[in-house]
């Protein structure tokens, strides 16, 4: 018998709380210099139980962290031109500081169009093809809030990514995409893969940091990951299943993140960070970031 390795839990939760307590240090030195509180508007249309969840969610953590929320709730007949003309003036208001978009915002919104009416400066959730720019270039700007979770619990743990394998599963705009451009960024060799990749495991087996964000409940088993990999699941599928079987995966991974408790509460943490920054920014107040 080969000895069980058993991984390390990347504590989400406990870094999360860390970032939102130095957020909330932030927007209370704002308020203090401005008379006005960091605004994140939030947009929901129609009335999609988990999507309105979502944002009661955002919305009661803004509170704790001294941030105002505004929301605005569209019914699920808003066209994608009402959408975004909501947006755009979103944009324009000088006391909101960022806009969240919650999506999917259902099947006859072009929510590319919806996202790009956002104001860069504003776009706290990393969502606009601008960010994305700006996240592969490595230039200012918002990352997109997964994704920059995720950057932030590698680093946390001090998982070296220079010239390590990352592989990445799933390729959506503002997740798959943009995290894999992170790591890019940060030297390390990156890989996707999605529904079209031939003999996913294999690749699997080759990767020093596998980053699941595909959307299918446990897709990766511990026989398709490297012994001592980092591995990172940021999926969200009913019944608090991510995208790799946890059980299994425990025994061969160095480093995992749980779900719940692993990325979901890094998403929130950056949003709210961020919307503290861009209020820093449109107001003119000195940051530490």
């Amino acid at each position: 018998m080969s000895e069980t390795r058993t991984a390390h839990l990347m504590d989400g939760s406990g870094l999360a709380k860390r970032i939102v307590a130095e957020t909330a240090a932030r927007a209370a030195e704002i308020t203090g210099r401005t008379g006005g509180s960091p605004c994140l508007a939030t947009v929901l249309v129609g009335e999609d139980p988990a999507s309105a969840t979502y944002v009661r969610m955002k919305r009661a953590r803004c509170a704790k962290a001294g941030i105002t929320s505004r929301h605005i709730g569209l019914p699920a007949t808003t066209t994608t031109a009402e959408l975004v003309d909501a947006l755009r003036d979103l944009s324009g208001d000088p006391d909101v500081h960022g806009i969240l978009l919650q999506h999917p915002c259902g099947p006859h919104i072009d929510e590319r169009a919806a996202f790009e009416a956002i104001a860069p400066a504003k776009d706290v959730d990393g969502v606009t093809m601008h960010s994305f720019a700006a996240m592969s270039f490595a230039r200012p700007g918002f990352v997109s809030c997964t994704p920059g979770g995720i950057m932030r619990l590698l680093e946390a743990y001090d998982v070296e990514l220079a010239g390590k394998r990352a592989v990445v599963v799933g390729r959506s705009a503002i997740l798959g995409k943009p995290v894999g451009m992170l790591l890019l960024a940060k030297d390390a060799t990156v890989t996707y893969c999605h529904s079209r990749t031939t003999d996913l495991s294999a690749v699997l087996r080759e990767a020093d940091i596998v980053v699941a964000a595909v959307g299918r409940p446990r897709l990766i088993h511990g026989a398709d990951i490297k012994p001592g990999a980092v591995v990172i699941d940021a999926g969200y599928n009913p019944g608090n299943v991510g995208d790799v079987d946890h059980d299994t995966a425990l025994t061969r991974a160095g480093l995992i993140t749980p779900v719940p408790g692993g990325v979901g509460p890094m998403t929130i943490a950056v949003l709210l960070e961020q919307t503290v920054k861009a209020a820093a920014d449109q107001l003119g107040t000195p940051h530490h970031m």
